[in-house]
C-alpha cells in the first residue's frame, strides 16, 4: 500500500467516524425515548456538575468517571466498526457499497450484543437503538466507501482513473 493510499484512508476514516458520530447525535436527538431518556439524565447531571463547580467544589469523581466511560463506549461504537470493515476491505480488495456500509451498520448494530455475550434483549427499547446504531454504522460506511473504499485493491497509477468500460 502506498503512502498516498494509507494517507487517503485515514483521513477517509476519520470522515466516517465524525459522520457516522453525527448520525448517531442525530437519531439519539430524533427518537422521542431516547431524547426523554438523554434529557432526563443529561439535565440532572449537569445540574449536579454545575451546582458542584459553583460552590467551588470538584466534580464528583464518579460523575466523571461514567462520563469517561460513556465516551468510551460512544468511542467503540463510531469507530471500530468503520476501521475494522476498512481493514478487511483494504487487505482483500473489496470496493462493494454493501460490504462498506452493510457490514460496517450490521457489525456497529451488533457490538453491544457481542460485548455482553448475546444475552437476550436488555430492556424494551433495544430494538429501536439496535436499529439507530445500524442506520449510524450504515452511514460511516457510507462515507468510508464515497471518499476511499470504492477504490479499494487498486494500484496507485489507477487509483483515480476510471474505470474500464465493458
Amino acid at each position: 500500500m502506498s503512502l498516498g493510499r494509507l494517507l487517503a484512508v485515514a483521513t477517509a476514516l476519520l470522515m466516517a467516524i465524525a459522520c457516522g458520530g453525527i448520525a448517531l447525535g442525530i437519531g439519539v436527538v430524533m427518537d422521542p425515548v431516547l431524547r426523554d431518556l438523554l434529557g432526563t439524565l443529561g439535565l440532572s447531571g449537569l445540574e449536579a456538575v454545575l451546582s458542584d463547580l459553583a460552590e467551588g467544589y470538584a466534580p464528583d469523581p464518579g460523575m466523571v468517571e461514567g462520563a469517561v466511560s460513556l465516551g468510551r463506549a460512544i468511542l467503540l461504537l463510531v469507530a471500530v466498526p468503520p476501521v475494522l470493515n476498512a481493514i478487511v476491505g483494504e487487505v482483500l480488495g473489496w470496493r462493494a457499497l454493501a460490504w462498506y456500509g452493510g457490514a460496517t451498520g450490521l457489525l456497529t448494530a451488533l457490538l453491544p450484543w457481542l460485548m455482553r455475550g448475546a444475552s437476550g434483549p436488555a430492556g424494551a427499547g433495544e430494538g429501536r437503538v439496535t436499529a439507530l446504531l445500524f442506520c449510524a454504522g450504515g452511514v460511516a460506511g457510507l462515507v468510508y466507501w464515497l471518499a476511499a473504499g470504492r477504490f479499494a485493491g487498486r494500484g496507485p497509477a489507477t487509483m483515480w482513473a476510471a474505470p474500464p468500460r465493458r
